[in-house]
């Protein structure tokens, strides 16, 4: 496919990378249930801390959670950023310091919702409150957004530009872009790098994936648009650039989006970065392919928000 970028192994990352591998083996797999909820945190808060952002907690769309900010940004210009935690875990706060090297990068605000968690508030109550967030940001005098997340914020993102894109919304804000990082796409769990890359993924397996999408889906059906972005209607999405680690469950997810959403005529392209888990950008500081990733992520959003729309 000409839409996918494969970025080789950096030699300087492969050290830290086997470091990383022989520390998270003894826990493949077991992060499982609302108890992973604090571990899943600590992971997140330690995360490289810029200080060149700012904190700010405020409400938008009835949805709460916190801005981040660069020095310098634009007004009416934001990016909204759907952190990951498999549905049932993760915070604003905690997704803080990942996001803040994103926006710093982009010269953009951003605003992380807490949008509601399963097992207690179960599909569709996360995609509810995204979408409330969206609209409060158009609402609020924002004339362009651009959509992140990472892992099942990648699904929510995903799924909000589709109903982004087919809803007509009566606030004047342009969706100008997405970027995701190894989002969630098929619920259903067909992809087949869950055997292909069973063994090199160095966090999780097909059963805990399982375990965490029946605690968001319930009875829900996990093939329906609203759960599987990967179904959704895709014309006329804005551009969407996805990247991915290649020692991933979930590759089959970003490869089988990407591959749909440029059949469908959008502007799609995937970065596959060789030897790289879930989850690699958090590592920045440590590894080059995170600050590489980011790089890239930055200069995206910074272009498709600054473009003059016409």
């Amino acid at each position: 496919m000409n839409h996918v970028v494969t970025h080789p192994l950096d030699p300087d990352d492969a050290t830290p990378m086997s470091a990383l591998r022989a520390m998270v083996s003894p826990l493949k797999g077991k992060l499982r249930g609302v108890g992973a909820r604090e571990p899943f945190d600590a992971v997140m808060e330690r995360v490289l801390p810029r200080n060149d952002v700012t904190f700010e907690a405020d409400t938008v769309g009835g949805i709460p959670g916190l801005w981040v900010r660069p020095a310098q940004f634009r007004s009416d210009e934001a990016i909204l950023y759907l952190h990951g935690g498999w549905f049932n875990l993760g915070t604003a706060k905690a997704s803080r310091h990942l996001e803040g090297h994103v926006a710093a990068r982009a010269g953009a605000q951003a605003f992380i919702p807490d949008y509601r968690l399963a097992p207690e508030h179960p599909f569709p109550a996360a995609t509810d409150d995204a979408l409330a967030c969206y609209r409060g940001l158009a609402k609020s005098g924002i004339q362009r957004i651009a959509i992140t997340g990472d892992s099942a914020g990648g699904n929510l993102a995903l799924v909000l530009a589709s109903c982004v894109t087919a809803e007509d919304l009566p606030a004047k804000a342009t969706l100008v872009g997405v970027t995701v990082q190894s989002p969630l796409t098929d619920l259903s769990l067909s992809g087949e790098t869950y055997e292909t890359r069973a063994e090199a993924d160095p966090f999780f397996t097909r059963s805990q994936a399982a375990e965490f999408v029946r605690a968001y889906l319930g009875s829900a059906d996990p093939k329906q648009p609203l759960a599987s972005p990967l179904n959704a209607r895709l014309s006329g999405l804005p551009a969407i650039r996805i990247h991915v680690g290649d020692d991933e469950v979930l590759l089959d997810d970003s490869r089988r989006y990407v591959e749909r959403a440029a059949a469908a005529g959008v502007d799609a392209s995937l970065d596959v970065w060789m030897g790289m888990p879930h989850g690699f950008a958090g590592s920045v500081g440590t590894l080059k392919a995170s600050a590489r990733a980011l790089d890239s992520i930055g200069a995206f959003l910074s272009e498709k928000l600054r473009k003059v729309q016409v």
